[in-house]
């Protein structure tokens, strides 16, 4: 199936990190008291997801650089659920005054409206985007004890042994649970999805043999990988990724085209004045581009993209539709 290629949505997005002064000032439209004053107070990233994973990690990241620069906290502020629907959902509903962000995700502005029966926002008109922060390849492991050792032995143990092998998941739509799907497609595969109630009841069962494989952000995989409790037989994007360059991907290995990533994105409610995401945006290019920060996110197995907000609008509404086309073309009803 013709699969969008994040890696030139990515390239672009890399080629122009550097924000363009001009692209500033032709953004600042809103009265220049507004620009003068801001920040005065407390800023709130909001992050749907639990302490301790990406989206969590960066904001922290974005917290501590800020803080020194504009005199101003920045507040981390983790809620939880629905597939980081709920934090995202705050964040809509908050005032457009630039207190209040998202620590978006793939899952929250591109493959939830497609899984979900009942969104509580609009992916696309309740927010503006402010900038893609960073990527991370996801990566297929299995049991040490499943005989396959790269992606064509298990293609070919899967289509001799249809609907037997199985693939674990965070949940029903989550980016890990399509990733499965599109493998499926463009393989031709019959793996079978076992979704659980999070990543944390999924890996036990897969360190156990209980299923037989999982898509997984590579860096949570890795200390696994690396002590040997799983096998990596490819990395989910385009090219290999710096973080571990000895795990190949799965495109090279012969499923071209195949590229399934997560990323990581700041957003503002729709409301917010251009300026004020214009300054976000220039202040978010400098912190993303510290030698200190890019050496924490490479041992984190994040890859920094960054670049402007309206290249993260482009590039969120490819999304949209790449992952929309999969998770129809899946049969997956919406939850």
């Amino acid at each position: 199936m013709p699969v969008h290629s994040l890696t030139g949505a990515l390239r672009a997005f890399a080629g122009r990190a550097t924000f363009v002064a001009a692209a500033i000032g032709g953004a600042a439209i809103a009265p220049a008291a507004q620009a003068e004053t801001w920040p005065a107070h407390p800023i709130r990233i909001v992050v749907g997801f639990p302490t301790g994973g990406a989206p969590d990690t960066l904001a922290r990241i974005i917290s501590e650089k800020i803080s020194p620069s504009w005199k101003q906290p920045v507040v981390v502020d983790n809620k939880p659920g629905a597939g980081g629907n709920i934090g995202a959902e705050a964040v809509a509903r908050s005032p457009g005054d630039g207190y209040t962000l998202a620590m978006g995700t793939v899952g929250t502005h591109s493959i939830n409206g497609a899984v979900y029966a009942k969104m509580p926002y609009d992916m696309v008109k309740d927010f503006t985007p402010v900038i893609l922060v960073a990527s991370t390849p996801n990566v297929l492991v299995v049991h040490p004890g499943v005989p396959a050792k790269n992606m064509k032995e298990l293609i070919a143990m899967a289509k001799e042994q249809p609907g037997k092998l199985t693939f674990g998941t965070p949940g029903i739509g989550t980016s890990l649970h399509v990733a499965g799907e599109l493998f499926n497609s463009m393989a031709g595969t019959r793996i079978v999805h076992v979704p659980y109630k999070g990543r944390a009841m999924a890996i036990p069962d897969l360190l156990g043999g209980h299923i037989t494989m999982m898509f997984d952000n590579l860096p949570s995989a890795l200390p696994v990988i690396r002590e040997g409790k799983l096998r990596a037989i490819g990395v989910t994007s385009a090219k290999r990724t710096e973080s571990a360059p000895e795990i190949p991907t799965l495109a090279e290995q012969g499923l071209q085209g195949y590229e399934a990533v997560s990323w990581f994105a700041v957003f503002a409610p729709a409301s917010t004045p251009k300026d004020v995401v214009a300054k976000l945006n220039k202040e978010l290019n400098r912190i993303f581009t510290l030698p200190d920060v890019q050496a924490k996110l490479k041992t984190l197995g994040l890859d920094p993209v960054l670049g402007t907000p309206e290249q993260l609008a482009d590039f969120q509404r490819s999304e949209i539709a790449k992952w929309a086309k999969v998770v129809k073309d899946s049969g997956t009803q919406p939850q």
